[in-house]
C-alpha cells in the first residue's frame, strides 16, 4: 500500500512539474487624471534638486552674443524680411565650411520658409535665448541636389505662393505668378544645370507644401541645426545691422 501512495505522489509531482504556467494576463488599468496649475505647491525636495540647474541653463541662454541696432522681424518687407535674410545668410555662411569639410562641396542658394522663422528679435542685446526662440525645432541644415527642372519647380512655388521665404545668394522677381531675372551666385540661372540648395531637413521631406525637394539627385545631412548655426554666428559677431537689400521683390 505504501508502495502505491508513493507511485501516486510521485505522478501527481511529476504532472504539475510538467504543466505549463498560465502567462500573466492585464486584468485592469487604472490611471488618476491630477491638475495643476498655479495653485499646485512645489516639492521643496524637488526644487531643491533642479534650482540649480535651472540657474545654470538661464545664465546660458541670457549671456549677451552679440547686439543688434533695431528689430529683426519677418515682417518688414513684402517678398523679404531683415530676420529672414539674416537668417538665410547666416545659414549659407556657417555651412560652407562645415560642407566642405565633409564633402567637398557648397551651397548654390538658400531657401527656408517664412513659417519657420517663429519670433522676432528685438533691437538691442542678442542672447542664446533668442536664437532658441526664432528657431525652437530641432531642423538641421541638409544640402539637396536638384535638376534645372525641379530648380524651375521651385521658383514657380516663389512665384505662385508669393510669401517672404528667406533666400541667400539668389535674387528673382515675381509678377502675375511669374518668375524673372533670377541670378544664383550672381549668374543667370540656367536650367540645363544641377544647383546645390541648402534648406531644412523639414522642408526637404516635403514640409510647407516644397515637394520639390522630394527625391533629389543627391542627399546630403550635415547633422548641424540651424539654431546651432544662429548661436555660432552670434557669438563671433559684434553687432548685426539689419538689411532689405531687394533679393526677392516684385517686378514692375
Amino acid at each position: 500500500m505504501k508502495k502505491y501512495a508513493f507511485l501516486l505522489c510521485f505522478t501527481l509531482l511529476f504532472l504539475s512539474a510538467c504543466k505549463k504556467e498560465t502567462p500573466a494576463q492585464l486584468y485592469k488599468i487604472e490611471a488618476k487624471q491630477i491638475i495643476t496649475d498655479s495653485t499646485t505647491k512645489e516639492k521643496q525636495s524637488v526644487t531643491d534638486v533642479i534650482n540649480p540647474y535651472k540657474k545654470q541653463l538661464n545664465e546660458q541662454l541670457d549671456a549677451v552674443l552679440c547686439y543688434t541696432s533695431s528689430d529683426l522681424t519677418r515682417t518688414d518687407g513684402a517678398l523679404e524680411s531683415s530676420l529672414g535674410n539674416l537668417m538665410a545668410d547666416i545659414c549659407f555662411e556657417q555651412a560652407t565650411p562645415v560642407l566642405n569639410k565633409q564633402i567637398n562641396k557648397s551651397a548654390d542658394f538658400v531657401l527656408f520658409n517664412y513659417g519657420g522663422i517663429r519670433a522676432p528679435i528685438a533691437k538691442g542685446n542678442i542672447t542664446a535665448r533668442n536664437a532658441f526662440e526664432v528657431m525652437p525645432f530641432e531642423n538641421e541644415l541638409v544640402l539637396v541636389e536638384l535638376t534645372g527642372s525641379k530648380v524651375e519647380e521651385l521658383l514657380n512655388y516663389l512665384a505662385v505662393n508669393k510669401k517672404a521665404h528667406p533666400v541667400a545668394n539668389i535674387t528673382l522677381q515675381i509678377k502675375d505668378n511669374q518668375y524673372y531675372n533670377v541670378h544664383i551666385s550672381n549668374k543667370t540661372f540656367d536650367a540645363t544645370k544641377n544647383y546645390f540648395i541648402l534648406t531644412s531637413d523639414y522642408l526637404q521631406e516635403g514640409g510647407d507644401k516644397m515637394s520639390f525637394f522630394k527625391n533629389p539627385v543627391s542627399l546630403h545631412k550635415t547633422s548641424y541645426k540651424i539654431r546651432t548655426a544662429l548661436i555660432d554666428y552670434f557669438k563671433k559677431t559684434d553687432s548685426i545691422t539689419p538689411k532689405l537689400d531687394n533679393r526677392f521683390t516684385y517686378a514692375n
